[in-house]
């Protein structure tokens, strides 16, 4: 039981700093990565709560489909970062 407190316990610390991460961090890139680790750690609450159904969901369209959406949005947005030398 004890044991079951300490992961819990490491686990909400995990998911209020990610979360703290996304929202104070300034690289977009940075923040989707954030993300994710907060949405795996919620994935992971739901295992310790023996929902396995909804943490399946969790990774799959979340992490799956959200951060992937996002991360695609980043890469396609970013400016071109080449300079072209003048000749």
């Amino acid at each position: 039981m004890v044991l079951e407190t300490l992961a819990f316990g490491l686990f909400a610390l995990v998911t209020v700093g990610a979360s703290l991460g996304v929202v104070l961090v300034r690289d977009v890139w940075h923040s989707a990565l954030f993300l994710g680790l907060a949405l795996s750690s919620v994935a992971i609450h739901y295992v310790m709560l023996s929902a396995e159904f909804l943490a399946v969901i969790q990774i799959l369209v979340y992490i799956g489909g959200v951060l992937v959406l996002i991360t695609f949005g980043v890469m396609l947005t970013r400016p071109d970062e080449t300079v072209e030398v003048q000749a």
